[in-house]
């Protein structure tokens, strides 16, 4: 995401969305009551009513909106902002309701009452250029690539083969391991990938590292060790100590491990709450050190009209110095928070009820 300009004082900031992991960080950061200005298309009648001709034309034009709905639709890569109309040409009726569709290229001003620290954080992330990061998980004869992302990661493909027929050229499943290192490189091309995360039970990354003959990839490589293959083995490896470094700037990784910090004090009966309920009660009490809130009860709430039950909770924990973690429901950590309810705190200290 491209920061054009960011004024606190006035709480307008102006962007140029570059990618959807830029609408993903933006679904979470305009809320009902946000002003959202931009150029947009909207369908203007030309003649009055009452002549027999009336031509409906498209234009573009320059308005802002007060926002009542975010709809975040990932697999068109559109972020829909609805709302009220606010300023525009004279033609525009005033109140009259539009939709902002936002997609990569768009430049929109945002302007809040108040810009949350989470928010302001979010927006950062989203302006620094992260690493393009390949992960591939593998056993005997089963690999799995993920492309790591902002929101999670994108699922690239899935191979099965035979390593134990992998000399003969007309087996069925083919040169299994043949087949991993040219996907391997085909992907480091294609999406100019930085650093690869190699794992697999036992041996089978060492036996592949061996068919690996391109040194410029072999550098890239990071090796880890997980208890099964396929897509769940992803998770698994975004928690292990070995890539921690190569992970550092990215924030499925922080999400899992303050998912894990959370179960472990739940599991502990310690300084953990979970649910709407005893949560909000933690928050009230200025108990909560960190506050975990997924994605997808963000997105729940917005539809239902009932996210105003969890945004005073966000402004409370950060007024009393608590951080505020959305947590995206793409990923395992996610999924077992929203499992808990989809919010709940790490505590400063035990509460007794």
């Amino acid at each position: 995401m491209k920061q054009i300009s960011f004024d606190l004082k006035k709480g307008e900031a102006k962007f140029k969305i570059e990618n959807m992991d830029d609408l993903w960080c933006l679904s979470h950061i305009i809320e009902p009551e946000d002003l959202v200005r931009g150029k947009t298309v909207r369908k203007i009648k030309i003649g009055e009513s009452d002549q027999r001709k009336v031509n409906i034309v498209k234009k573009t034009i320059f308005i802002e909106i007060r926002v009542e709905n975010v709809e975040f639709h990932e697999y068109s890569s559109i972020l829909r902002v609805s709302g009220t109309i606010t300023q525009g040409p004279e033609d525009i009726q005033k109140g009259s309701y539009h939709t902002f569709n936002l997609e990569p290229g768009t430049v929109i001003t945002v302007i809040k009452k108040q810009w949350l620290s989470f928010q302001i954080e979010k927006i950062k992330q989203a302006s620094v250029e992260t690493k393009k990061i390949l992960i591939c998980v593998l056993d005997r004869d089963e690999v799995c690539f993920g492309l790591l992302k902002k929101q999670g990661f994108s699922l690239l493909s899935e191979i099965k083969g035979d390593v134990e027929k992998k000399a003969d050229l007309k087996a069925k499943t083919g040169n299994f391991y043949g087949d991993v290192v040219n996907k391997l490189y085909d992907y480091a091309e294609r999406y100019k990938i930085e650093n690869i995360i190699l794992a697999s039970p036992a041996f089978w990354k060492e036996d592949l590292m061996k068919n690996i003959k391109n040194d410029e990839i072999k550098k890239k490589i990071t090796l880890a060790t997980c208890s099964c293959s396929g897509k769940e083995a992803i998770d698994e490896v975004l928690k292990r100590p070995e890539v921690k470094n190569v992970l550092s700037q990215q924030r499925v990784a922080k999400e899992l491990k303050l998912v894990e910090l959370l179960l472990e004090e739940i599991s502990k009966n310690s300084l953990a709450v979970y649910g709407l309920k005893e949560t909000e009660k933690a928050v009230t009490a200025g108990a909560v050190e960190k506050l975990l809130v997924t994605d997808g009860l963000i997105q729940k709430t917005r539809l239902n009209k009932t996210y105003e039950k969890i945004d005073p909770m966000m402004k409370n924990t950060e007024s009393m110095k608590g951080t505020v973690n959305i947590i995206g429901s793409d990923h395992d950590g996610g999924k077992k928070l929203d499992g808990l309810g989809g919010i709940a705190a790490i505590l400063r200290y035990k509460l007794n009820y």
